[in-house]
């Protein structure tokens, strides 16, 4: 864990260090929208690309919501998109790092 960041952002049980090497691209495509349920479904081995993708998967869901409340849902949208630019940084760096609000969601999602 690097020195600047908390035990809270840092996920509990990190992936083995070949599952990242080899996942990285699908983990950082899966803060694209609709490919966080895909990846969440056909990367079921992978630990790395499940992190990943369930917290793709609850950013894809909070903007298909907000995009129906007019101005302040697509105001907020913009924050989801700060978000999954941050997980797509991550990943591609190979880090399992815990997005603010979305990772306390995304624990919830047994698969």
């Amino acid at each position: 864990m690097e020195p600047n960041q908390s035990k809270q952002q840092q996920a509990s049980s990190p992936a083995p260090k070949d599952d990242i090497r080899d996942n990285k691209v699908m983990a950082a495509l899966s803060y694209v929208w609709i490919l966080s349920v895909v990846f969440l479904l056909v990367k079921k081995d992978s630990p790395f690309v499940q992190f990943h993708a369930k917290q793709g998967v609850v950013l894809f869901a909070a903007s298909f919501i907000l995009g129906f409340i007019p101005i302040i849902g697509w105001l907020l949208n913009i924050a989801v998109l700060v978000l999954a630019i941050m997980g797509i940084i991550a990943a591609w760096q190979g880090k399992s790092t815990k997005l603010p609000i979305i990772s306390t969601i995304a624990e919830q999602i047994k698969m």
